[in-house]
């Protein structure tokens, strides 16, 4: 099963495993991180479930859609590392993917 580290607005950082098939979101939520909202739950119209993705993994990634670009623009915590949770599908090809949850706006 692959493993996901999960950085909390507080810097606690946490390596929590998931299952690959869902996105990286229901990973986050389904281990209690409680900061990750995700009111819309994965349907892309929130920014709730904003995160800061490592680097090194950007081009495992899928790319950006359109909608997706839109809602991170509502964030004054947008970088170029600004991903939403909620698009990314956790694969084994993501195992140790790091990412720290967003600050909330």
């Amino acid at each position: 099963m692959p493993k996901l580290i999960v950085e909390t607005r507080e810097g606690e950082v946490r390596e929590v495993s998931g299952e690959a098939g869902f996105s990286v979101m229901e990973v986050i939520r389904d281990n209690g991180f409680d900061e990750l909202l995700a009111l819309c739950g994965g349907c892309c119209s929130c920014a709730t479930c904003h995160v800061h993705v490592d680097a090194d993994f950007a081009d495992r990634l899928p790319a950006m859609s359109e909608d997706e670009d839109d809602l991170l623009d509502s964030s004054s915590d947008r970088d170029a590392t600004s991903r939403l949770a909620c698009q990314i599908p956790f694969t084994d090809a993501l195992d140790g993917l790091r990412v720290k949850i967003a600050a909330e706006d």
